[in-house]
């Protein structure tokens, strides 16, 4: 009987640590949302078209400069082994966005080239980070 009872322990106790590593590793990807100006109709955003499943489809509004890395400072969070701690950053410019690799080892790629210099994004253009792809739209 009491070796029921702890077997029955060592799996509620194995079955509670993998819930936590399941709910560590899903809060380490994502959009990390600051206090800020809200998004206008027509404000540029940035569409996630391929990707880590928790951002697929997502529309991240483009209102003041956005971090993308895996950093947990940045303001999208993608854990993938091709993206850098600080991969880009995107500053909203006028009618269109500026996007700048901050350093990356592994490039950003817009439209099929790779960036080495700020570059202006108008809607529909295409940015590629490692195995995510991303489009620049409006909300």
């Amino acid at each position: 009987m009491v070796d029921m009872v702890l077997l029955a322990g060592k799996l509620v106790l194995l079955a509670l640590i993998y819930l936590f590593l399941f709910a560590a590793v899903r809060t380490g990807i994502g959009v990390v949302r600051r206090a800020g100006p809200s998004a206008a109709p027509g404000t540029p955003s940035l569409e996630i078209l391929r990707g880590p499943r928790e951002l697929l489809g997502k529309k991240v509004p483009i209102v003041g400069p956005l971090t993308i890395g895996r950093s947990p400072g940045s303001d999208i969070v993608i854990v993938d082994d091709f993206i850098s701690s600080r991969h880009v950053r995107i500053i909203p410019a006028g009618e269109g966005v500026l996007v700048e690799d901050l350093g990356s080892t592994n490039g950003t790629i817009v439209n099929g080239r790779r960036i080495t210099a700020p570059v202006r994004l108008d809607a529909g253009d295409e940015i590629d980070l490692g195995t995510v792809k991303m489009k620049v739209a409006n909300l």
